[in-house]
C-alpha cells in the first residue's frame, strides 16, 4: 500500500465509531477462541477519555485504529485493529509504526503489547515487525503472549 494514512486523535464523541471498527475487526476471532476477545468487550466509553486511541483514514474512509496506554518507561499497544476490507494491504503495519513513532515522542525506548496464542497470524505479524517475546501467561482457558521491541 502506497497510500498515506492520515491520523487523528480519538475523543469521547467517537467511542461508538472505535467500538465498532473493534468489533467488526476481531469478529473474526470468535470461533478461534470460541469467545469474544476482550477488544471487542472493552468500555470504549472510558478509553477514549483514558487512553490514546488514533483513528486512521485512507482518503477519507476510517481504515483501522490504534489504542495506546502511555504508561511511566514504556507505551502499551492495548489494541490494533484493521478495516476487514483493507487487512492484508499493509494498514497494519502502519498503525504499529505509528505507534511507535508515539513511544518515541514520549521519550520511551521500549514499546509492549500483547496477543492470543491462538491468534497465530498476530504472532507471525508482530514476529515480522521486530517484537520478541516476552513471556506467556494463562488468561481464561487461554494464552496470552506479550511482546516488546526496543527501539532504536
Amino acid at each position: 500500500m502506497s497510500a498515506v494514512l492520515e491520523f487523528r486523535r480519538a475523543g469521547p464523541a467517537d467511542a461508538a465509531t472505535v467500538r465498532e471498527l473493534t468489533r467488526k475487526s476481531y469478529a473474526k476471532w470468535c470461533a478461534v477462541i470460541g469467545r469474544e476477545p476482550l477488544p471487542m468487550t472493552a468500555d470504549y466509553d472510558h478509553a477514549v477519555r483514558s487512553h490514546v486511541i488514533d483513528l486512521a483514514y485512507l482518503d477519507g474512509r476510517l481504515v483501522g485504529l490504534v489504542e495506546m496506554i502511555p504508561r511511566a518507561d514504556d507505551l502499551l499497544i492495548e489494541n490494533v485493529c484493521v478495516d476487514p476490507d483493507g487487512q492484508g494491504g499493509g494498514i497494519g503495519r502502519k498503525l504499529v509504526a505509528h505507534a511507535e513513532a508515539e513511544t518515541r515522542r514520549r521519550g520511551h525506548a521500549v514499546i509492549r503489547l500483547y496477543t492470543n496464542k491462538l491468534f497465530a497470524a498476530n504472532l507471525g505479524f508482530y514476529v515480522a515487525q521486530g517484537y520478541e517475546v516476552e513471556r506467556e501467561e494463562a488468561f481464561k482457558g487461554g494464552t496470552i503472549v506479550h511482546f516488546h521491541k526496543i527501539l532504536t
